[in-house]
């Protein structure tokens, strides 16, 4: 599985990680069942899987403040993307 996945064009071409990076080795770790080393790889794989989950379910079923959960739930994957990025790019800042 691992030599199918795509390289990142920003780290190829320019050595630094991009914000996605290490979001497909931790879903195929996730497969694999390895669920602290998918945390390590890219944390905010959980909080996107949820709301993954959660989009889908409420595609189906749809209940009062959907909205509100689906907003809050995006912005914590945002953010937990975000403050993941920062803390591993501090070497360069």
């Amino acid at each position: 599985m691992e030599k199918y996945m795509l390289p990142c064009l920003n780290k190829k071409l320019f050595g630094v990680d991009c914000l996605g990076c290490g979001m497909q080795r931790s879903a195929a770790l996730i497969l694999k069942g390895e669920f602290v080393a998918a945390f390590y790889m890219y944390p905010a794989i959980y909080p996107l899987l949820f709301l993954l989950i959660f989009i889908g379910f409420n595609f189906f079923v749809s209940f009062k403040h959907d909205w509100t959960i689906k907003l809050a739930l995006m912005i914590i994957t945002v953010l937990t993307i975000i403050i993941s990025y920062f803390i591993k790019m501090k070497i360069f800042f």
